[in-house]
């Protein structure tokens, strides 16, 4: 007689280990510890600095941003009232030179923010050739950085 085959369920049910729920629940509850007690690393960027690069670039690249894009409502808005006629092409030029001035922005807002406590001038230019050094050194191999440190 041939046997019946079994359903891909049952076989699968059958290889399946058998763990009451409290052993489940020590060993995600180890696991949890384990990665809590980790020390953050230093490598990242400090919140203070985080903080002064996220208002320049509100201001930098976010006031430009909105400005192109509400180039294209005020067009709008000119051409279907019969204010002026007002060219496509143009509409789309002084747009996207808001967003190349808002991605200039992007780039300056990152790199002229000050990584000390203080806060540093109004502008941060000072800060520009040094935050470069630093975006260069972030690219290199963690070998070369470690031979520069010694």
């Amino acid at each position: 007689m041939m046997k019946k085959k079994q359903s891909k369920k049952k076989i699968l049910n059958k290889r399946k280990k058998k763990l009451p729920n409290q052993a489940v629940f020590e060993n995600i509850e180890k696991k949890v510890i384990s990665t809590s007690t980790k020390k953050p690393s230093s490598s990242g960027i400090p919140k203070y600095v985080a903080d002064r690069m996220a208002r320049r670039i509100f201001f930098t690249a976010g006031i430009p941003t909105i400005l192109g894009m509400s180039v294209f409502v005020v067009s709008y808005i000119i051409v279907t009232k019969n204010i002026a006629e007002i060219p496509p092409s143009s509409t789309i030029a002084i747009s996207a030179l808001f967003f190349l001035l808002g991605l200039a922005g992007l780039s300056f807002g990152i790199l002229s923010a000050s990584w000390d406590k203080e806060p540093g001038s109004f502008f941060g230019i000072e800060n520009i050739p040094m935050n470069i050094e630093r975006a260069k050194a972030a690219f290199k191999p963690a070998s070369q950085n470690f031979e520069q440190e010694k």
